[in-house]
C-alpha cells in the first residue's frame, strides 16, 4: 500500500511516520519537499503531487493552526485549511484513494457544558474554526472516501507545548495564572496517530466506517487543572527539581484578551469513534504523565 502524508514535521506528522510506516509505503512530505509539493499553499501541485504518486491513502496532517495570527490573514488561513484540503480531496476520489483529514473542537460555538457530538450544529467563533469547518465540508463535497477526525487540546513531547511552558514559568515564578473556564482533554499526538492507523486498517476492509469522528483522550480538566497536574507531577517524580512556583491561581479566559476568541466548551464526545472501531481511549492523564517522563 502506497501512503502519501503531508505535514511530516508538525506533532501529528511526526507521529504519524511511525504509526503508518507498518500499513506500507510512506511518502512522507512537507512545504519544503523537492521532489513532491507538499506546500499548502499550492493547491493545485498538491492536486498533481497525488495524480502523479497515485497513493491508495492520503493522510493531510498539515494545516494554519495559528490561531491568533489567522485573524489577521484569512486569506492564508482559508487557502491552507479548506482550499487545499479540497483540492486535496478531489485528487484523492480521482486516483481512488482515501483521504484523512484532521478539524478541531473550533468548528463550535464552545457554548454549553456537555461533550459535542459529530452531528451537532457548528458555529465557529474565530477565522481558523471557520475555515477548518470548511476544509469538512470541501472533503465531504469531493464525494472521495475519508476519515475526518476533530480534536483537541493536541501535545506533543517533541517541539513546545503548555506542560513545558508551565514548568518553565514554574522555575521562575510563584505565582502563576491559569485559565479555569476553558474545558477540554489534553490529547497526545502519538494517540491521534496510533487511532489514525487503527482506524484506516479498518476502514480498508470496512469502508462503510468512513466519515467524520471525533478523536481526544478520555476524561476532561481545565487549563488551570492540566498545569496544576503537570507541576504536582514534576514535583513527585523529581523533589530535587527547582520550582519556584507556591500558587497556581485560577483566572477566567477574559484576562488574557487574544484576537481569536477562545471556545469554553472544547469537550468532545468520541462514543462513535469508540463504538465503531472498538477503541478504548485512555484518560488524559496517562498520555500527559508518559510526556513528562520523556522531557523531564
Amino acid at each position: 500500500m502506497k501512503i502519501l502524508l503531508l505535514g511530516k514535521n508538525g506533532q501529528v506528522g511526526w507521529e504519524l511516520q511511525r504509526s503508518l510506516a507498518p500499513l506500507g509505503e510512506v511518502l512522507a512530505l512537507d512545504r519544503h519537499s523537492l521532489e513532491f509539493c507538499g506546500d499548502l499553499s499550492q493547491a493545485e501541485r498538491l492536486a498533481q503531487t497525488v495524480r502523479d504518486f497515485r497513493p491508495d491513502v492520503v493522510v493531510n496532517a498539515a494545516a494554519h493552526t495559528a490561531v491568533d495570527k489567522a485573524e489577521s490573514e484569512p486569506e492564508l488561513a482559508r487557502m491552507l485549511n479548506a482550499t487545499a484540503p479540497g483540492a486535496l480531496a478531489r485528487a484523492a476520489a480521482e486516483v481512488g484513494a482515501w483521504f484523512v483529514h484532521y478539524s478541531t473542537d473550533y468548528v463550535f460555538n464552545g457554548e454549553g457544558d456537555q461533550a459535542w457530538q459529530e452531528g451537532d450544529a457548528t458555529g465557529p467563533l474565530s477565522v481558523y474554526g471557520q475555515t477548518k469547518l470548511e476544509g469538512e465540508q470541501a472533503i465531504a463535497a469531493s464525494g472521495c472516501r475519508h476519515l475526518i477526525f476533530r480534536t483537541s487540546w493536541v501535545y506533543a513531547a517533541r517541539g513546545g507545548n503548555f506542560a513545558k511552558t508551565m514548568l518553565r514559568l514554574a522555575g521562575e515564578r510563584e505565582r502563576l495564572t491559569v485559565i479555569d473556564d476553558q474545558h477540554g482533554a489534553p490529547t497526545g499526538a502519538d494517540v491521534i496517530a496510533d487511532v489514525t492507523a487503527h482506524a484506516l486498517r479498518c476502514v480498508l476492509h470496512k469502508p462503510e466506517l468512513g466519515g467524520l469522528y471525533h478523536l481526544v483522550a478520555s476524561g476532561e480538566t481545565t487549563w488551570h487543572g492540566y498545569a496544576s497536574h503537570v507541576i504536582a507531577q514534576a514535583r513527585q517524580r523529581h523533589p530535587a527539581l527547582d520550582l519556584k512556583v507556591t500558587e497556581i491561581a485560577p483566572v477566567p479566559t477574559t484576562a488574557f484578551p487574544t484576537a481569536a476568541q477562545r471556545p469554553l466548551n472544547s469537550r468532545l464526545n468520541t462514543s462513535k469513534l469508540q463504538q465503531a472501531f472498538g477503541l478504548v481511549l485512555p484518560p488524559w492523564q496517562h498520555g500527559v504523565n508518559r510526556m513528562l517522563t520523556e522531557i523531564l
